[in-house]
């Protein structure tokens, strides 16, 4: 693995360059959906702030999460390259999206619809970049032929373990594949329910994955992460229901119909 890429005195992180590689993709898909909408929106403005937002959030929330390590030495947590939380960053993508929603011309739910699946691949691609610098984020012990060590990485390991990031990528492109066939304007699905969609889809993806990652159990014999997992679940079952209930069969601020025939 390469944490680093060295460049003279200068030392580029792996997880940074995959980082913005994961803000590319999901930038260019959400490019295509507003196309494919006939949305009139900056996709770059709208990624580059949801990343920032994400980034932050992630690491906001893997601080917290042992606050005591966080008084005891708040500069090395906060200014360490490694460690950020998923269901923070998820938190904090959101919110940004939702902030940026009115600027773009949409409502609240179509911006999140519209994002869905961008968000699931710059999640998936993001995933490559904790592989490649061996942040910690592997899984147990395999005698599984793809199993991996990471002597090299930030958080090093001599023995073969399950690169739980590459499982995340092939969920997360699933899951944006899946999104991305419900969401086709000609079917006008209720708002919010690709939303909902996809956050029962990547709970249940993220839910399943820690059964073999290397993070500490602290709840009934599930980790940190697994907890928030299932809470994304439900919101997104209940997302579902309530879009399904509701009965508004556009995503966005005016119906696509209506444009179609005009």
């Amino acid at each position: 693995m390469y944490p680093f890429i060295h460049i003279g005195r200068f030392s580029i992180g792996t997880f940074g360059i995959l980082l913005w590689l994961a803000a590319v993709c999901a930038c260019w898909v959400l490019h295509r959906n507003f196309r494919r909408w006939k949305i009139d929106a900056d996709a770059i403005g709208i990624v580059a702030i949801s990343t920032v937002a994400g980034v932050i959030g992630a690491k906001l929330w893997h601080v917290l999460e042992t606050p005591q390590q966080l008084i005891h030495d708040p500069a090395g947590m906060l200014l360490d390259r490694a460690g950020f939380a998923w269901f923070g960053g998820l938190i904090a993508g959101i919110l940004a999206l939702l902030w940026q929603s009115r600027g773009a011309g949409l409502s609240k739910l179509g911006m999140l619809d519209l994002a869905a699946p961008a968000a699931a691949v710059g999640y998936g691609v993001g995933r490559l970049g904790c592989l490649v610098s061996g942040d910690g984020d592997y899984g147990i012990p395999t005698s599984l032929p793809w199993g991996m060590s990471f002597p090299n990485g930030l958080v090093p390991t001599t023995q073969r373990v399950h690169p739980t990031p590459v499982y995340e990528l092939i969920a997360a492109l699933i899951i944006a594949w899946i999104l991305w066939r419900r969401g086709k304007p000609e079917t006008l699905r209720a708002a919010g329910e690709i939303t909902g969609e996809y956050l029962a889809l990547s709970g249940l993806a993220r839910f399943l994955v820690e059964f073999i990652r290397i993070n500490p159990r602290l709840y009934w014999g599930m980790s940190n992460a697994q907890v928030a997992a299932i809470g994304s679940v439900v919101a997104g079952i209940v997302l579902v229901f309530w879009a399904r209930r509701a009965g508004k069969p556009v995503t966005l601020s005016q119906p696509v119909a209506a444009e179609s025939t005009s």
